[in-house]
C-alpha cells in the first residue's frame, strides 16, 4: 500500500468508526474530524444552456419587492423554481461561440461570431454524508462577465473571462433528496481583448469537498530555490478553518523524486480560530537534486497533508497521526534562472537564447474549449518547431496547459490580462500568481501587454503598484511587461519592472541598451508576417498571402527579419514570434471574409507553413534540420521559386534529377533558387563536414483518388474527455497529398466529434457538423473518447467520404482509464417548491385562499421545508402555503406533487380544491395528482394540530410529470 492509499484508507477507517476514539483526544477539534479527505469531482454533465437572455420579471407590488430583496429568493432564470427542462443539454467545457455562424455584421476581431448573453443552469444533488464539509464551486473560467447564484441566493460575480472563480457553497446547500439549483448568468458582449475570446463556461468546472479546517486553494507554495550551493523549499501553506471551534493540525510537506523516493518531510503545528485563515512557513533542505531542463522537465512530487493528531492503531503504528484532514499533491522543479543586461538569459547557470512563441488560447474546431488531449498535440508541435518558451497572450490559461508546460519543459512567461491597479483587477493579477507560482515552467510575470499609459508617470504608478502584488507573492521570479511605446520617456514602466519586454521596435534595441545598460531585456513580441498555408502567389483580391516570408505588417518583419535582429545582440535575451499557431479573429491584413489571422507558424489545425522550417533552421542546432518550398504542381512554362530551410553547411537543388546548383546555408535568410517548372519532382539535398545527411522531395502528384484518416496518437483513454485531431488527407494513387484538393468532406462512424477545421483563414463553413471543405489537401477532425464505464466499446471508428475519392476508415482503440474520473452528482430537472409561508395558528379551520396583505411581510412567516415546526403547543390549525407556476410540460399534461415528508394530519388543497389527504400523524411521503391547468396556483396545506405532537414538512416537495413520481 502506498502513501497515497494509507491515507484514504485511514480516512475511511476514520469515517467508518474504526479508529479508537483516543485518536481525536487532546484536540479542539473540528467539528466534522470525520470528514476524511478531499474530494474533488468535476462538473462536466448535467448543464442546461439557453441561447440569450432572459429578462427578470418586472416587480410591480410591495409584496413582489420586499421578497426579491431576500436572500434565497432571486428571480425569473436564476429561481430554483425556473422551467429549465426544455434548455439544451450541454457538456462542459462549452464555447458557445464557436457553435455560432459566421457572419458579416458582428465583431470582426470575435472572429465573425455572435456572442451576447447567456445562461447555463445545473442541479446538484448532495447526500446527508456531505452534510458539515466545506463545500467549494471552482469555475475555472467563464467569458466573460459572469453573475453565479446557488438556491435563489447570489453567491459571486466575475470580472474577467480569464481567471478562475472559488466560492464558498457551504452556507448554502441543502442534504438528501434536496435539489440545489447552480445558475449562471454570462455576458460575453463585454470583450477584453481584440481577438477571439469564445464564450461562456469554457473552461472546467469542479466541486471540491474538504474538511471544515483544509488547505486553501491555491494554498500551498512549495517553489524549489537555491540559497548558495544548497537547494531549499521554503514553503507556505495557508489553512482555513470553516467550523465552528478554534481547531489545532499538523501541516507535514513530504517531497519526493518519481518512484517514490522520499527527498525531505517537515511538520508544523497550526491553530486556526473558527471562520479564520492562518498561513505557516516550513523549510525543507533538499540535498543534491536532478536539475529541471527543458530537455529533462524532471519534477518532484510535493505531497502536503492537513493531519488530526491521535494514537495509533493497529496498522498503522508508523504513523502517529490516524486522521487526514486534507491532502494537495502538486510537483515542482528545481531550476535556477537569471537575466543578465549584457549577456541575456541563462537557465542552470547556462545561457540560453530565448526562442519563443506567442500563443492564444484557441485551436479549430473547439473555439477555447480546448481539450487536454489538444493541449498536449499543440505543445508537441511547439517542440517539433524547436520553440522552448511560450508567451500566453494576453491572459491567463488554462490550468491543465500549465501543467503541461511543465511536464514537456517550456519556459513559460505568464501575463496578466488588464492593466489596472484598482482592487479587482488587483485581486486578478493576485490570482494569477497565486495559482501558478508553482510551476517550474513560468519564469516571467507580465503585468501588461502595449498600453497607451505605458511611457507616463500614471502608467508608471499604476505599474508600481502591480509590480508589489506580484513580490508580495513571489520573488523568485522577475516582473516584466511587453511595452510598444514610452521607452525613453522621462519616467515610464520600464522603472518599475525588473525586465523590459519590447514589443516590435527592433530599431530600438540597440538605442535602449545604450540608454539603460544595467536594464535586461528581451522581445516580448515581433514578426507578424503573413502567410496562407500551401499557398505560394500572393493576391490581395483573394485574401491569400504568399508562404515564401515576404509580407509582414506595417510595424512588424519577416520571420527572418525578425530574428536576425535577435540572434547576433547577446543582450536581447530572445524572442517570442507573434505567433506560434494561427488564431481565430484578428483578421489582418484582410477584413471579411477572412476571419482568422494570417500570423502563425502553423494555422488554425497545427498544420506546418513554410515559416515553420524557417525556424527549424534558425532554431534548431542539435540534429539536422532541412525543410524544402513549395509543392511541385504547377503549370509548365510556370518559373518557379523554391526555398530550402536548413541549419547544415551546404544544400543542393535537384529538379528531376538534375542539379542546379550547390550554396553555403543561410541559416538567416534561407536559400533560393529560380527554375523552370517541369512535371516530376525537386529534390534538395543537405550536407555537412562534405557529407550527405538529410534530403527531401516534393513530387508532381496525380490528381486525387481517395481520402487518408490519420491519428495523432494510437488510443485515446475512455473517460469522456479525452480527445485527438485526426488529419485528414486527399491522396493520389500513389499515396502522396495533393497539395490543390479542395474536396467537400463528411464524417460519420461511431466517434464523437467535436470541431473541425481546415486552417483557410477565409474559409465560412461552420466548425462543427460533420462536414468541411480541405483546404490545399488537408483537414482536421478533432473526436472525443466516450466515457467506458457507460459504455463498454473499447473501440471506435471514423469515416470520411467525399464525391469521388475512395472513403477512408479509421479505428481508434480505447485505453480503459486508470481510475474513473470522479464527478458531482446531478438531478434531473424537475421543480421544487421551496419557497413556503405559514399563517398564524388558529383555533378553527382556515379558508385555505387565505392570503397576508401585500404589505403584511411579518404575519405569515417564510419558512424552507426540510425542518419540522416542532410540537404544537394546543389543538388547532396551521395553515402553509406556497405560490407556484408549473413546469409547461406540466401545465400541459398535468402531473403529481411529491411530499418526501410529511409528519403530522393534514389536507392539501389546490387553488382552494382539496386534492389530497394525510390522515396518519406519523411522518410519511404522499404524492398526490394535479390536473393541467395553465398560470399560476396556489398549493395549501392545512395541519390539524395536537397538542404535544410534532408537524411539518420534513422533506422537499417536488411537482413533476404523471410518472416522475
Amino acid at each position: 500500500m502506498n502513501r497515497r492509499e494509507l491515507f484514504k484508507s485511514a480516512s475511511a477507517l476514520a469515517v467508518a468508526g474504526l479508529l479508537p476514539q483516543a485518536a481525536f483526544a487532546g484536540t479542539n477539534g473540528p467539528d466534522a474530524a470525520d470528514k476524511g479527505a478531499r474530494e474533488t469531482l468535476l462538473l462536466d454533465k448535467g448543464w442546461r444552456f439557453h441561447d440569450g437572455d432572459i429578462a427578470m420579471p418586472v416587480l410591480v407590488t410591495h409584496d413582489q419587492t420586499y421578497n426579491a430583496a431576500k436572500a434565497g429568493r432571486a428571480l425569473g432564470a436564476a429561481s430554483p423554481a425556473y422551467d429549465d427542462s426544455d434548455w439544451a443539454e450541454v457538456t462542459l467545457p462549452h464555447d458557445f461561440v464557436s457553435f455560432q455562424p459566421i457572419e458579416n455584421g458582428t465583431n470582426v476581431d470575435q472572429g465573425y461570431r455572435r456572442r451576447g448573453i447567456v445562461w447555463y443552469r445545473n442541479h446538484l444533488s448532495f447526500s446527508d454524508a456531505d452534510r458539515g464539509k466545506h463545500i467549494e464551486l471552482q469555475l475555472d473560467g467563464i467569458a466573460t462577465f459572469a453573475t453565479i447564484w446557488f438556491n435563489g441566493t447570489l453567491v459571486a460575480r466575475n470580472w474577467s473571462g480569464y481567471n478562475s472563480t472559488y466560492i464558498d457553497l457551504t452556507p448554502y446547500v441543502t442534504y438528501g433528496d434536496s435539489d440545489n439549483a447552480l445558475v449562471v448568468r454570462v455576458d460575453a458582449t463585454a470583450m477584453e481583448g481584440w481577438w477571439y475570446e469564445g464564450g461562456g463556461i469554457y473552461r472546467d468546472a469542479w466541486i471540491v469537498k474538504r474538511n471544515p479546517v483544509h488547505i486553501v486553494t491555491d494554498g500551498v507554495f512549495a517553489h524549489p530555490v537555491k540559497e548558495g550551493d544548497e537547494w531549499t523549499i521554503p514553503a507556505e501553506v495557508t489553512v482555513f478553518n470553516s467550523g465552528s471551534k478554534e481547531a489545532t493540525a499538523f501541516v507535514n510537506m513530504i517531497v519526493t523524486a518519481p518512484g517514490g523516493i522520499r527527498i525531505s518531510e517537515a511538520r508544523i503545528s497550526v491553530t486556526v480560530p473558527a471562520l479564520q485563515r492562518q498561513t505557516v512557513s516550513l523549510n525543507h533542505s533538499l540535498g543534491p537534486v536532478r536539475l529541471w531542463t527543458l530537455d529533462d522537465p524532471y519534477l518532484y512530487e510535493v505531497e502536503t497533508e492537513l493531519l488530526l493528531p491521535g494514537q495509533t492503531s493497529p496498522g498503522f503504528e508508523s504513523h502517529p497521526f490516524t486522521v487526514v484532514l486534507d491532502y494537495v499533491e502538486q510537483f515542482a522543479g528545481c531550476r535556477t534562472q537569471k537575466f543578465d543586461a549584457q549577456t541575456g538569459f541563462y537557465l542552470n547557470d547556462k545561457p540560453l537564447k530565448i526562442k519563443g512563441v506567442c500563443l492564444h488560447q484557441d485551436h479549430a474546431g473547439v473555439g477555447c474549449a480546448v481539450p487536454e488531449g489538444v493541449l498536449d498535440f499543440r505543445l508537441r508541435k511547439l517542440k517539433e518547431l524547436g520553440c522552448n518558451a511560450i508567451r500566453f497572450s494576453h491572459n491567463a490559461q488554462n490550468k491543465a496547459l500549465m501543467d503541461a508546460c511543465d511536464r514537456h519543459g517550456f519556459l513559460v512567461m505568464a501575463e496578466n490580462r488588464n492593466f489596472n491597479a484598482s482592487t479587482d483587477y488587483l485581486e486578478q493579477l493576485e490570482w494569477l500568481v497565486r495559482r501558478d507560482r508553482n510551476h517550474p515552467s513560468v519564469f516571467l510575470w507580465s503585468v501588461f501587454n502595449e498600453e497607451p499609459m505605458q511611457g507616463t508617470e500614471q502608467g508608471y504608478e499604476m505599474v508600481r503598484r502591480m509590480s508589489a502584488v506580484v513580490k508580495s507573492l513571489d520573488t523568485s521570479r522577475p516582473v516584466t511587461a511587453a511595452m510598444n511605446d514610452g521607452l525613453f520617456t522621462a519616467l515610464n514602466v520600464s522603472d518599475a519592472v525588473d525586465v523590459v519586454g519590447i514589443n516590435y521596435q527592433q530599431h530600438q534595441y540597440d538605442a535602449f541598451h545604450e540608454a539603460h545598460p544595467d536594464i535586461p531585456m528581451f522581445s516580448s513580441e515581433d514578426t507578424s508576417a503573413f502567410m496562407t498555408r500551401g499557398e505560394y502567389k500572393t493576391d490581395a483580391g483573394k485574401h491569400i498571402m504568399a508562404s515564401y516570408d515576404d509580407d509582414a505588417a506595417p510595424w512588424g518583419a519577416t520571420h527572418r527579419q525578425a530574428w536576425k535582429e535577435i540572434a547576433p545582440r547577446p543582450f536581447v535575451a530572445g524572442t517570442f514570434v507573434w505567433t506560434g499557431f494561427d488564431y481565430h479573429g484578428e483578421p489582418t491584413p484582410h477584413t471579411w471574409p477572412t476571419n482568422s489571422s494570417f500570423f502563425g507558424i502553423m494555422d488554425l489545425c497545427g498544420f506546418e507553413k513554410t515559416a515553420f522550417y524557417i525556424h527549424q533552421a534558425q532554431w534548431i542546432d542539435d540534429r539536422p534540420v532541412l525543410g524544402l518550398a513549395p509543392h511541385w504542381n504547377w503549370n509548365s512554362g510556370d518559373k518557379v521559386r523554391v526555398m530550402a530551410c536548413a541549419n547544415l553547411d551546404e544544400v543542393e537543388l535537384f529538379v528531376n534529377g538534375k542539379s542546379t546548383g550547390k550554396q553555403a546555408v543561410d541559416r538567416l535568410n534561407m536559400n533560393y533558387w529560380t527554375v523552370d517548372y517541369a512535371p516530376g519532382f525537386i529534390e534538395v539535398r543537405g550536407y555537412r563536414g562534405g557529407k550527405l545527411v538529410s534530403k527531401v522531395r516534393n513530387e508532381t502528384t496525380g490528381k486525387a483518388v481517395a481520402l487518408r484518416l490519420v491519428k495523432d496518437r494510437p488510443t485515446l483513454t475512455g473517460d469522456g474527455r479525452d480527445a485527438m485531431p485526426v488529419r485528414v488527407e486527399a491522396i493520389d494513387a500513389k499515396g502522396r497529398v495533393v497539395p490543390d484538393a479542395h474536396h467537400k468532406v463528411t464524417f460519420g462512424g461511431t466517434a464523437a466529434i467535436i470541431g473541425l477545421g481546415n486552417g483557410d483563414p477565409n474559409c465560412l463553413e461552420a466548425e462543427k457538423g460533420e462536414t468541411r471543405s480541405l483546404f490545399n489537401g488537408l483537414a482536421q477532425v478533432i473526436i472525443q473518447a466516450p466515457e467506458m464505464g457507460r459504455n463498454p466499446t473499447t473501440v471506435i471508428n471514423l469515416t470520411a467520404r467525399a464525391d469521388g475519392l475512395k472513403p477512408a476508415n479509421i479505428e481508434i482503440w480505447l485505453d480503459a482509464p486508470k481510475s474513473a474520473t470522479p464527478r458531482q452528482p446531478t438531478m434531473s430537472p424537475m421543480m421544487v417548491l421551496d419557497s413556503w409561508f405559514r399563517a398564524p395558528d388558529s383555533a378553527g379551520p382556515p379558508d385555505p385562499n387565505q392570503k397576508a396583505a401585500d404589505t403584511d411581510m411579518n404575519s405569515w412567516a417564510w419558512f424552507r421545508p426540510g425542518e419540522l415546526f416542532g410540537a404544537a403547543k394546543a389543538e388547532g390549525y396551521s395553515l402553509v402555503a406556497a405560490n407556484y407556476t408549473p413546469f409547461a410540460r406540466i401545465q400541459k399534461a398535468g402531473g403529481r406533487i411529491v411530499f418526501t415528508n410529511i409528519t403530522g394530519i393534514c389536507d392539501i388543497y389546490l387553488d382552494g380544491q382539496a386534492i389530497g389527504r394525510k390522515a396518519d400523524p406519523a411522518p410519511a411521503g404522499l404524492s398526490v395528482a394535479i390536473p393541467p391547468f395553465n398560470g399560476a396556483r396556489r398549493l395549501s396545506l392545512v395541519f390539524k394540530l395536537r397538542a404535544g405532537e410534532p408537524f411539518g414538512l420534513g422533506g422537499p416537495i417536488r411537482i413533476g410529470g404523471p410518472t416522475e413520481a
